[in-house]
């Protein structure tokens, strides 16, 4: 306690603030204590905010973006978990589209059951007492993983007979679809397609319809079908 009683203040700052006169900055190692302390703490300063600037900055960067992908990872989590404890009733649901796909595509003739299928139509047809004035398979129209087939069709027959006809092409195992139906009384025409004729049922008419037939490609035209839409894509 005697000895800070007797520190005078004024020399001492004196003497502090005389040890950075006359200082020769070539010589740095020839300064006094309190210059080298204080260049010290500046020197180090500065190396703490360079390194924040240069390293630690990207890193806070880097964090705070991590921080804002973290409302999205938690929802993402609960999403999933929700899929985890349904994960039995989803296979159960993913092995009824699986069926369904299956069936569907049972509905659609490979490439070798296309002319068995256009026999069937014509059979329709014959089965019915129907007379085919006209039945010519069109250009094969491809799309992308199915292929379609248009039949310009004409009949001859009575109303009922063409009635049944459309009724069991429509309830063939194979999907088939009539277009641009036209039924009128043979030496007149209809103005409305889709309204037959006012005439007796035993008056002999006359249809005349497009079919569309389609067909599932198989894995070689697929791939060229692919081909081709990049072909195109790259065209434009």
């Amino acid at each position: 306690m005697a000895s800070l009683k007797n520190l005078d203040l004024n020399a001492w700052f004196a003497d502090f603030s005389s040890q950075f006169q006359n200082l020769n900055m070539q010589e740095p190692g020839q300064w006094p204590p309190a210059p080298r302390y204080a260049a010290f703490v500046v020197v180090a300063l500065l190396t703490v905010g360079l390194g924040w600037v240069a390293v630690l900055s990207d890193e806070q960067s880097a964090l705070d973006a991590e921080r804002d992908k973290e409302p999205q990872l938690k929802e993402d989590f609960n999403n999933k978990l929700t899929q985890a404890v349904n994960l039995p009733e989803l296979r159960k649901q993913k092995s009824q589209v699986e069926e369904y796909v299956l069936q569907l595509e049972k509905q659609l003739p490979g490439k070798a059951e296309m002319d068995a299928l256009l026999s069937d139509i014509n059979q329709s047809g014959l089965g019915r007492g129907l007379q085919f004035e006209l039945f010519r398979p069109g250009a094969i129209v491809m799309r992308d993983y199915y292929a379609e087939q248009p039949i310009a069709i004409k009949v001859s027959g009575r109303y009922h007979d063409i009635g049944a006809f459309t009724a069991d092409v429509s309830n063939l195992s194979r999907i088939v679809t009539l277009h641009d139906l036209a039924i009128v009384v043979p030496g007149t025409t209809s103005n409305n397609q889709n309204t037959p004729p006012r005439t007796d049922t035993n008056t002999t008419l006359s249809m005349e319809a497009t079919a569309r037939t389609y067909r599932y490609l198989d894995p070689n035209e697929v791939e060229e079908q692919k081909k081709a839409a990049a072909a195109a894509e790259k065209k434009k």
